[in-house]
């Protein structure tokens, strides 16, 4: 199995809709990590699993220095973005989110997905 870990840094704001009062629910911005997991047990026609410039073509080109409630069509939490990324990049299997120090989220794939 190969295995390839690329990360992002991604400077975008959001607000939270939450059930419950919270300042996150107010526009604010952060300068999120992402690190995007990905595995193939064979590599493509280029000897790669995914090449890192479309990782962070369909990640980072997207969603920096944008409003993360415009460009994504859920509550963009942590733990939401992390399994959009997964979704948008061939061979992710796992997606990690800091949106701050101390704060992150995980997604990982399921091997039935």
């Amino acid at each position: 199995m190969y295995y390839i870990e690329k990360r992002l840094e991604i400077s975008a704001s959001h607000q939270l809709r939450l059930n419950y009062e919270s300042k996150c629910s107010r526009l604010h911005g952060h300068n999120w990590i992402v690190t995007i997991f990905c595995r193939a047990k064979e590599l493509d026609e280029n000897g790669m699993v995914c090449d890192f410039t479309h990782i962070k073509a369909r990640i980072h080109d997207y969603l920096d220095h944008g409003n993360l409630n415009e460009l994504l069509p859920f509550n963009p939490t942590a733990e939401n973005m992390a399994r959009w990324c997964v979704e948008q990049v061939p061979n992710c299997y796992k997606a990690i989110v800091q949106e701050s120090e101390g704060n992150t989220a995980t997604y990982v794939r399921d091997e039935e997905d």
